[in-house]
C-alpha cells in the first residue's frame, strides 16, 4: 500500500483511473452483486477483469482518513491512506454530524484531495 499522498502524486498512471464520481454504495453495488443487477447508468461490469480506483472517507476511527480503493467484483484493495488536516477533519465531522461509517468523496473534502493531487 502507498502510505501518503506524496507517493500517490508520483502515479500518474493510477491517478488518471480514479473515477470521482464513484461512491462506496455504488461499488457495492455493481462489484458485489453485479450479477444481480438490472444495467442503469454509466457503469457496466462484464466480468471480474473489470476494475474501478475511487476514494473513500473511511470514519470508524479517529480521525477519519482518505483511502484510495482498487475494486473488482472479487477483493478491494487499498491503494493509498491520505490524513486529512486538522481543519478539514473537523468540518468533515461536523457536516456529517459525527456519525462513523464510510462516506464519498464530495464537496470540501474533494476539493482539497483535487488540489492535493494537483500539487496545489
Amino acid at each position: 500500500m502507498m502510505t501518503d499522498i506524496e507517493q500517490l502524486r508520483r502515479q500518474p498512471e493510477i491517478i488518471n483511473e480514479i473515477d470521482w464520481e464513484m461512491t462506496p454504495e455504488e461499488a457495492v453495488r455493481l462489484y458485489l452483486e453485479w450479477g444481480n443487477n438490472w444495467v442503469y447508468g454509466k457503469y457496466v461490469i462484464r466480468s471480474k477483469s473489470d476494475v474501478s480506483h475511487y476514494f473513500v472517507v473511511y470514519a470508524w476511527d479517529e480521525p477519519p482518513v482518505i483511502y484510495l480503493i482498487r475494486r473488482n467484483s472479487e477483493q478491494a484493495e487499498e491503494l493509498a491512506k491520505i490524513a486529512m488536516p486538522d481543519w478539514l477533519v473537523r468540518r468533515f465531522r461536523h457536516d456529517t454530524g459525527y456519525q462513523k461509517g464510510v462516506y464519498a468523496i464530495e464537496g470540501e473534502v474533494r476539493q482539497w484531495l483535487e488540489g492535493q493531487l494537483a500539487g496545489i
